[in-house]
């Protein structure tokens, strides 16, 4: 799967409310798994919800630090870099997928991820740039169109 289309996958009703219970039966029983507590924040993190990503970013973040394992690091490292993609938050994105580049130099998925990250990044950047200078140019037009009106 290409990281547009990881980018756009969204994760199904059922699956979301499936893991999510999984987790609360284990949060209940005061020990979380740590492969339930992944697929409930890969779950999140492809949400089609800022608030449900946020919440799988947080949960990532919180087993990141608990795992010694470079192979789930760099799962880690991955999903969190999607998660912050799918909120535009692009810098961010990027340094996660740096991440597991240091990890995983030839990575092919992550290789790909840092391309569309980059190119979001590009695009979003010139389509900012192109909003703020039309903007620029709108006020600049009121603010003459106001000095010919006080001239009159």
């Amino acid at each position: 799967m290409d990281a547009e289309a990881i980018i756009n996958d969204y994760v199904s009703a059922e699956d979301l409310k499936k893991y999510e219970q999984l987790y609360i039966n284990q949060e209940k029983r005061g020990v979380i798994n740590e492969k339930t507590h992944f697929d409930y924040a890969l779950c999140l993190v492809r949400s089609k919800y800022t608030n449900d990503i946020r919440k799988g970013i947080a949960f990532l973040q919180d087993i990141l630090q608990k795992t010694n394992d470079d192979q789930s690091r760099r799962d880690y490292l991955y999903f969190l870099a999607v998660g912050y993609t799918k909120l535009k938050e692009y810098e961010n994105a990027l340094q996660y997928i740096k991440m597991v580049q240091s990890l995983q130099p030839e990575n092919h998925q992550a290789l790909s991820m840092e391309k569309y990250i980059k190119k979001k990044l590009t695009h979003e950047g010139l389509m900012g740039m192109a909003i703020i200078g039309g903007a620029a140019l709108a006020v600049g037009g009121l603010v003459g169109l106001g000095v010919a009106l006080a001239k009159k």
